[in-house]
């Protein structure tokens, strides 16, 4: 039974690894190339992230300096910064783009609290559906006979256990994040 567990505990890994990606793109008071990094551009006629056709570089604490590799696509790069909720606009100087970030202000780091809040309550749905899933998969064994009614509810328990664990650790990786977006 522990199998059935450890098979499905990669896609919880998976869920963990996906959170923090999405936490990296949400603003705390120093640039990262995290936070436009996966951008979708539409550079001729596909959705293309920023990453893949350009530089991206963080020479003061608080700009973004992106150098494309193809000057044509300054406009449609500086389109998808437009549309992206950084709280500051994009320059283009000549053949780069440069993103100044402004200090936090109180109502902007509220709301960033809020999105990191959203994720976290986005990822602990996640984990209860596999939660879900694996208790549905061990029914499905108990009804087949091929465990007991004993080890179906001891497994309920260590997935109960694993659920705990994985939502205590959303816990705080959200918690450190609304930190650094406060103290930022």
């Amino acid at each position: 039974m522990r199998e059935v567990i450890q098979k499905h505990k990669s896609e919880l890994e998976e869920i963990i690894n996906n959170f923090k990606e999405q936490l990296n793109r949400i603003r705390t008071g120093r640039a990262t190339p995290a936070l436009v990094e996966d951008l979708l551009v539409d550079y001729y006629g596909s959705k293309v992230k920023l990453k893949q056709i350009a530089a991206i570089l963080c020479p003061e604490p608080r700009e973004i300096l992106i150098q494309p590799w193809d000057k044509n696509a300054i406009e449609a790069i500086e389109k998808a910064l437009n549309q992206a909720d950084l709280g500051t606009s994009p320059v283009v100087e000549q053949n780069n783009i440069r993103i100044n970030l402004p200090p936090l202000t109180e109502e902007f780091r509220q709301n960033l609290v809020g999105r990191v809040n959203k994720e976290k309550e986005e990822v602990r749905e996640k984990i209860r559906r596999w939660r879900d899933n694996v208790l549905k998969e061990v029914r499905r064994l108990f009804e087949e006979k091929e465990i007991s009614e004993d080890e179906k509810y001891k497994v309920k328990e260590e997935v109960q256990e694993v659920v705990d664990e994985y939502n205590q650790k959303v816990e705080e990786i959200s918690q450190q994040k609304t930190k650094e977006i406060m103290e930022s």
